[in-house]
């Protein structure tokens, strides 16, 4: 995880951390880890292995893999979108804006239903 990943899911954590109004002690016991291992994890100093973020997801009452998203980063285990199919589409000077659109739309919707996101739902 690189330290502006890191950065950014600690922020997301302590923001969640703030709004349930749990201490940093308060909640690095119901997360099962050190106060100051939080600490640093919420600075972005220490990026959290997937153990430690289920217990912190399990802390905010969410799943890891929601946090992951709210940082702006593939879970674990999960490939990265391919966006080189949407970079072509964005950078094709021929298509109109709507077609651009519309197309995105529809390779989306196929990815999402795709065999591979089957096999992740099942």
């Amino acid at each position: 995880m690189s330290r502006s990943a890191a950065s950014a899911l600690g922020e997301i954590i302590r923001r969640q951390r703030e709004m349930a109004e749990l201490s940093m002690r308060q909640f690095a016991e119901l997360a099962g880890i050190s106060n100051p291992y939080l600490s640093q994890i919420e600075r972005g100093l220490r990026a959290p292995s997937e153990q430690v973020l289920d217990g912190i997801a399990r802390a905010l009452k969410l799943s890891a893999e929601a946090l992951y998203e709210q940082a702006g980063m593939t879970p674990p285990g999960e490939e990265p979108p391919d966006t080189a199919v949407l970079e072509a589409i964005a950078s094709d000077p021929q298509l109109s804006g709507r077609q651009r659109t519309a197309l995105r739309e529809v390779y989306e919707a196929f990815v999402a239903s795709g065999p591979s996101a089957r096999r992740r739902a099942g």
